[in-house]
């Protein structure tokens, strides 16, 4: 079965906003297993909306799929249309979790967002759909605290 995607094997530019972005989805392979995804971006950025200066961040997307994937390339693509979005750390976070949940339904579906300091405090945001699926194995987002140089 095939399936129409932007981005996959095509030339990209990087969307202007986050509004403008385009998430592909692909078939599962396993619909008839639970099994958990994870995508990380260690280099997240977006711009504060009140000063315009750079905000970073690393982000961990889990989710278990049900009949849809989250094409990677197009992921990629939208996430760096952040870079110069100006939100919140809490309104980038929770919407690129619900904006994940709208394109693929998935069984469950995690995001932390672990933002490096502004004005010497980290904000760290998460947001799920549901409490975690039994079974399924969950692994530690493996993102230390923020302790500085201490």
């Amino acid at each position: 079965m095939t399936h129409d995607t932007t981005a996959l094997g095509n030339p990209s530019d990087i969307p202007t906003s986050p509004n403008e972005a385009v998430l592909d989805q692909v078939p599962n392979p396993h619909p008839d297993t639970n099994y958990l995804v994870r995508f990380v971006c260690p280099e997240f950025t977006s711009i504060c909306p009140v000063t315009g200066q750079p905000d970073f961040a690393h982000l961990v997307i889990d989710y278990v799929p049900d009949e849809w994937l989250v094409e990677s390339k197009s992921l990629k693509l939208y996430l760096t249309s952040f870079r110069n979005h100006g939100a919140f750390h809490e309104d980038c976070t929770v919407a690129i979790g619900k904006r994940l949940q709208d394109l693929l339904s998935p069984r469950w579906l995690r995001i932390g967002g672990y933002w490096y300091p502004r004005g010497g405090i980290p904000i760290d945001v998460f947001w799920q759909t549901s409490t975690p699926l039994e079974g399924v194995w969950l692994p530690d987002q493996g993102v230390a605290p923020y302790r500085g140089r201490g």
